[in-house]
């Protein structure tokens, strides 16, 4: 099936090969609003907050879909858009989703949670870059670009286990019994919802395994470097589940909860996405020198600004902050199509 796919997409022409990119971005946002859906439905029954469902396996279930992708680009030997869209999808998500969350609704900001992880995001944005750099090599990064060196992977996802247990522990305090009437159901029900959850991650990854040739050809007919059109185009699609969830929790008056859904989803782009990523490869990720110059800047400058948009904002969110956020994600969009840095 492969072996059809591939050569039915060196054929296709360009529109045809943006219509499958959208067909197949659509299938992957779905198969991660169903995963996640069930996974709060089970945790429900649990009794598990929804503070915690969203600051963990929310953030999980909606940051499957960067993982899958960047992941099998990594086994078919494309680096540089599993790094490319772990980064972009950082971009997205604080440019983007949290400069228009922030921009049209008063998000709060006195949780202790989201000024603590919110460090922890910002942490794990600088360890990724830090990473990339090639300090007992070619430090020039901006001529020869650097690496995420799998064992840095492999430091990542040690990092995750981390990660979630201390925001496991940290919630402990919040969580409240929200267990209901359907908490003991019949077996049956227990049993759908399990399978609607393996339906939902079975929809991720199939439409992330034929999502990278598409990607790779569209790069061909475009004339740009794969990991800028992954940086924006697949970073933006696989990022949809944050937007979603995101708005949702927004309109329903769960501001903090979208809040926490971004955060985390950023730590674990780095720890989750790009640690995962780079463990299944011997050379680990390319960061070529297009990184350096434009998408890490991006990236920092996001991640810098909401940490500062915190720190002054008091109790809300105030929208200047919002409004650079919108720019930076403007910016590094209009420059990556342009092949500005490239």
């Amino acid at each position: 099936m492969d072996a059809m796919f591939n050569t039915a997409i060196s054929a296709s022409s360009l529109p045809v090969l943006l219509l499958i990119i959208g067909i197949l971005i659509y299938i992957l946002g779905k198969g991660a609003d169903l995963l996640v859906d069930e996974a709060v439905v089970l945790s429900t029954r649990m009794g598990i907050s929804k503070v915690l469902i969203g600051v963990t396996i929310v953030s999980l279930g909606t940051t499957v879909p960067e993982a899958a992708v960047s992941v099998f680009a990594a086994v078919k030997g494309r680096p540089e858009i599993a790094l490319g869209n772990a980064v972009g999808s950082i971009i997205c998500d604080t440019g983007l989703i949290l400069g228009l969350i922030t921009l049209f609704a008063p998000i709060s900001l006195k949780n202790s949670v989201i000024h603590r992880q919110g460090w922890f995001q910002l942490f794990a944005g600088v360890l990724l870059v830090g990473s990339c750099i090639p300090f007992f090599g070619d430090i020039r990064v901006f001529q020869s670009g650097g690496t995420l060196p799998r064992q840095m992977g492999i430091v990542f996802l040690v990092l995750l286990a981390v990660y979630l247990w201390g925001s496991i522990r940290w919630m402990k305090d919040d969580t409240i019994d929200e267990k209901d009437d359907e908490t003991e159901q019949a077996q049956w029900r227990v049993v759908t919802t399990v399978g609607k959850i393996v339906l939902g991650s079975g929809m991720v990854v199939i439409s992330s395994h034929f999502l990278i040739p598409t990607v790779q050809a569209s790069a061909l007919r475009l004339s740009l470097p794969e990991g800028l059109i992954s940086a924006t185009l697949v970073a933006f699609g696989t990022s949809l589940p944050e937007l979603v969830t995101s708005v949702t929790a927004v309109r329903k008056g769960y501001g903090e909860l979208a809040l926490g859904n971004i955060i985390g989803a950023d730590i674990l782009n780095v720890l989750f996405v790009a640690g995962a990523s780079a463990t299944v490869t011997s050379g680990g990720l390319e960061a070529p020198v297009h990184f350096f110059k434009l998408l890490f800047p991006a990236m920092m400058g996001t991640l810098i600004i909401f940490r500062l948009g915190i720190h002054y904002s008091g109790h809300v969110f105030k929208k200047q902050f919002s409004i650079m956020l919108l720019c930076i994600y403007a910016i590094v969009t209009v420059s990556s199509y342009l092949g500005i840095a490239a």
